[in-house]
């Protein structure tokens, strides 16, 4: 998929010159970015946020701009890395043995690019969205999770959505479905692969794509 631009590229293909001025300031301090709280102190990030940072504002979603800015610097620093998993490699992913498909690169770096409308997410306000990756990051016993949806010809951003955690446990839908289940009757979403239903099934998919690289 050489054509297909991250949304690393479409937010902050521009603004590298900014993340390196970030990382003068860190240097310069002795602060590192594994730590947002520290990350989003610095001078250098609170100019960044202000740049990107619509006029209108963006009240409670502030925090997923945060969340962004600091994922993009750990990307760029990581030298951007992606991990692109096709669609068989998905399959096998959301089948009920997971674990087999291989993703090609070392875990708990980058940004994890699926097929194009392949995965359609429901999180909190039920709006399906297509799921076109997500950044990761291991810290400790959890897994970091920024994913990104809703890219789509038109429209100026995205969506972002931060979860956060260990390996869910057990999971099981209320309405009984199986996890995953492809959507193939649902106003505003289109029949793809599989589906996402919550936080918890999103958590879930990552954590499946970091374990079948080890």
């Amino acid at each position: 998929m050489p054509d297909r631009p991250t949304p690393f590229e479409l937010v902050f293909g521009t603004f590298r010159d900014r993340l390196a001025l970030v990382g003068v300031g860190l240097t310069s301090r002795g602060e590192s970015a594994e730590d947002r709280d520290t990350f989003l102190l610095q001078r250098e990030v609170a100019e960044l946020l202000r740049e990107l940072r619509p006029e209108e504002g963006l009240g409670q979603a502030m925090g997923g701009l945060a969340a962004l800015v600091h994922h993009a610097y750990l990307h760029w620093v990581a030298g951007e890395p992606v991990r692109d998993i096709g669609e068989v490699s998905l399959g096998l992913l959301v089948g009920p043995e997971p674990g087999t498909a291989e993703t090609g690169v070392t875990p708990g770096s980058g940004y994890v690019r699926l097929p194009p409308l392949a995965v359609w997410c429901v999180l909190a306000d039920g709006t399906p969205e297509p799921l076109d990756g997500w950044f990761v990051r291991k810290r400790g016993d959890d897994l970091e999770v920024l994913a990104v949806l809703g890219i789509r010809p038109g429209r100026p951003g995205f969506t972002a959505a931060q979860v956060t955690g260990p390996r869910p446990g057990r999971l099981a839908r209320a309405d009984g479905s199986a996890l995953f289940a492809p959507i193939t009757a649902r106003a505003g979403a289109q029949a793809g692969i599989a589906s996402v239903a919550g936080e918890d099934e999103l958590l879930e998919l990552a954590w499946r794509a970091e374990a079948a690289v080890r």
